[in-house]
């Protein structure tokens, strides 16, 4: 037994990744006394500017947006109580087929190795118990995600920790009920193509695959206020629309598969360092 805390790492791609798929975690392992580590990937540039500009449009300014986006994540980070925040300050690469996608130093057209390489020396030194990223899609398909996954991974092996390892996900039943949330709140919504209807019935799992069911009930008031610290996002924000208290009611569970575990703690499982206190 050593001093040293049990500790939590989330990689994430972008400012205010961390709060959607892992504010709960984030809050509730800070309450229980872990060390939570935040590594963000990506400045944010090619999120909105004041007044929602788009990248671009006339007047967005990918340098002041990421300013502005890491004053957001540091607010977020204070809310969730994260104890240490790292940010590698990659370029954000946009939506995929932007042009950003290719630009020089974005996060996108970074070596594997050289992210990898970066993000392994953190590992030596916080010796995280527990690794959260995406998963080999990044969750949906977003450059930067994916990216942070391939880093995540291969950093992993670099290193001769043997943490848990979790892909964040979703249930397909939620999924579902998101859709049906999102008709509600704007029912002028038109349909998806064919296309892009099949392409969402793809993203997250089916319910029996998932190996991990974190319940973060008591803390979706913070990951609420965490979402809410990025308002510079706010229009892209949809779970923000919701209002507080029916956030609550639909996010307070954070899911996740288990793909690396040397504990033989049984899935499923309900906590993420189970087999390790």
């Amino acid at each position: 037994m050593t001093d040293r805390p049990l500790t939590l790492m989330a990689v994430h791609a972008h400012p205010d990744d961390e709060a959607t798929g892992t504010g709960g975690i984030l809050a509730r392992y800070a309450a229980e006394g872990i060390r939570t580590v935040l590594v963000t990937c990506t400045d944010g540039g090619c999120g909105d500017g004041p007044g929602g500009v788009k990248p671009g449009d006339p007047g967005h300014d990918p340098a002041a947006v990421a300013l502005m986006r890491r004053q957001e994540l540091e607010a977020s980070c204070h809310v969730l109580k994260v104890s240490d925040l790292e940010m590698l300050d990659y370029a954000d690469s946009g939506m995929t087929g932007w042009p950003s996608n290719t630009a020089p130093g974005s996060f996108w057209q970074t070596p594997v190795q050289e992210g990898a390489t970066r993000l392994a020396e953190l590992m030596r030194h916080y010796r995280p118990d527990v690794v959260v990223t995406y998963d080999e899609n990044g969750f949906y398909g977003h450059p930067d995600h994916i990216q942070a996954h391939r880093i995540t991974m291969a950093a992993l092996e670099m290193t001769a920790l043997t943490p848990k390892v979790y892909w964040t996900t979703m249930p397909r039943s939620m999924m579902q009920r998101f859709g049906e949330i999102m008709r509600e709140f704007h029912p002028d919504m038109p349909e998806p193509d064919p296309a892009e209807a099949a392409a969402m019935a793809e993203i997250g799992l089916p319910d029996d695959e998932i190996t991990t069911w974190v319940d973060t009930t008591a803390f979706s008031g913070q990951k609420f206020d965490a979402l809410a610290a990025h308002a510079s996002q706010g229009e892209n924000i949809f779970f923000l629309k919701m209002g507080k208290e029916r956030f609550g009611e639909l996010m307070g569970m954070e899911t996740f598969v288990r793909v690396q575990d040397a504990t033989g703690a049984a899935v499923p499982e309900n906590d993420l360092f189970a087999g390790l206190r």
